[in-house]
């Protein structure tokens, strides 16, 4: 609903000057709130016309002081309308302030956002990923769709921000967007430091993430058994991709690579280590940090299965992957490839397929492939969590200790090998006893 606006010009009679004459004042009213400023203009008090907030007379100091007061009363109205177009509301206060030049740096949010992602962009391939500046592009089409639908404009000054602006795209991401609680909060990350950044370069007075809160919940990292995948290396496709397909996610479970990584192999990855083992020496693309993985017999299999058979696939899979925004974190230079790997679209949706008809129940993702290496095949056979934690590439243990499943067989083991240390004092008390 468009503003009530009114511009008043009246004397100032309590503050006469001492040669007699009054100074003029400019009051704005909008929606009832008022905000006044003097027009630097001294008049006689007989020769003011009150209803028409005029100078009465056609005399030379009447016309000049009238001119001016139309010249104030143009550039209120150009103010106003000015941040009628810009912003989602108007204040008395904004308009005076705009009219007088005070504040007149109204840095916008989805333009200091858009500068953010420009320059993060730079830095991609070097000090950032390519996937966290796909994110921050994201959480800003994300913003400029819910500022567009809300408010009606295209953009929104920083210093309109609230902090219900904040609560409010927080809903709108989950009902409008239909995003689930993990995605909100890996959204609403970026546009908090979008925000921080604005604070800490005083274009904000106050932070509407102020008193605002939200945690990521805790969520069940799914992982295939050793008997599901069984069924996944005995399954058969008609479909030759399927067989391909198939075979890569295998390799991701018996290495513990991401999509992303294992794309970006090359042969100089390979590299035979100090103890005559063959390893993976990789850089993670999602944090950069070293990865270095020994080679198990499976996934040496699948290479040597595949071999050659990257180099005259890479050009059409690059062209492919191009294609695909969800294959834009995967690097697109250097050498040929190691494996075959088809788009990542084309890889998340096919393992799915491929799953169930092998008989899987479990809704089967991608990255199921790294739980699985974590839990099924590193975890549950002994490998401690420091050196599981080395080969993943995280920073952290931390971190590492969320993939930390441990299964009900490794359980029972691990109860027998007990069982079998304390049998003679057992023995010895069951006898006691």
């Amino acid at each position: 609903m468009r503003s009530t606006f009114k511009v008043l010009f009246y004397l100032k009679r309590n503050a006469p000057k001492k040669n007699g004459l009054v100074p003029v004042m400019c009051r704005i009213t909008v929606n009832g709130k008022i905000a006044q400023f003097s027009c630097k203009l001294d008049v006689e008090e007989k020769s003011w016309n009150v209803e028409l907030g005029r100078v009465s007379g056609r005399s030379v100091v009447a016309q000049e002081a009238n001119r001016m007061l139309d010249k104030i009363r143009v550039g209120i109205n150009q103010a106003y309308q000015k941040i009628a177009d810009r912003d989602n509301y108007v204040t008395a206060e904004k308009v005076r302030n705009a009219y007088l030049g005070l504040g007149m740096n109204h840095e916008t949010l989805l333009a200091v956002f858009r500068q953010h992602n420009e320059d993060y962009e730079k830095q991609v391939g070097k000090l950032k990923s390519l996937r966290s500046y796909w994110k921050y592009c994201t959480v800003y089409n994300h913003l400029a769709e819910f500022i567009e639908k809300r408010y009606k404009v295209s953009d929104i000054a920083l210093r309109e921000l609230a902090p219900a602006f904040i609560t409010d795209f927080e809903l709108f991401l989950k009902t409008e967007k239909k995003h689930c609680n993990n995605t909100v909060w890996s959204y609403m990350m970026p546009f908090r430091k979008i925000i921080y950044m604005a604070v800490n370069n005083g274009l904000l007075q106050r932070d509407p993430f102020f008193a605002y809160s939200i945690t990521k919940e805790e969520t069940k990292r799914g992982f295939l058994t050793k008997e599901e995948i069984k069924l996944l290396i005995n399954g058969t496709f008609k479909k030759k991709s399927y067989e391909v397909i198939r075979d890569l996610f295998i390799f991701c479970t018996f290495t513990g690579l991401s999509w992303t990584d294992m794309a970006n192999l090359t042969k100089a990855n390979l590299q035979t280590s100090f103890d005559g083992h063959l390893w993976i020496i990789t850089n993670r693309q999602k944090t950069g940090t070293e990865s270095n993985i020994r080679l198990l017999e499976v996934a040496k299999h699948i290479i040597e299965k595949y071999d050659g058979m990257a180099e005259g696939d890479n050009r059409r899979q690059t062209e492919s992957n191009r294609a695909c925004s969800d294959c834009r974190g995967a690097k697109e230079e250097g050498e040929a490839k190691l494996l075959p790997v088809p788009c990542y679209a084309n890889c998340k949706n096919s393992i799915k397929v491929i799953a169930r008809k092998c008989g899987i129940e479990k809704n089967v993702t991608w990255h199921m492939s790294r739980h699985t290496y974590a839990t099924t095949v590193c975890l549950s056979n002994d490998v401690p969590i420091e050196t599981l934690s080395k080969m993943l590439g995280h920073r952290s243990i931390r971190t590492t200790q969320i993939y930390a499943k441990i299964t009900a067989e490794k359980v029972s083991r691990d109860m027998e090998k007990l069982s079998q240390r304390i049998e003679q004092m057992e023995n010895f008390i069951c006898q006691a006893i």
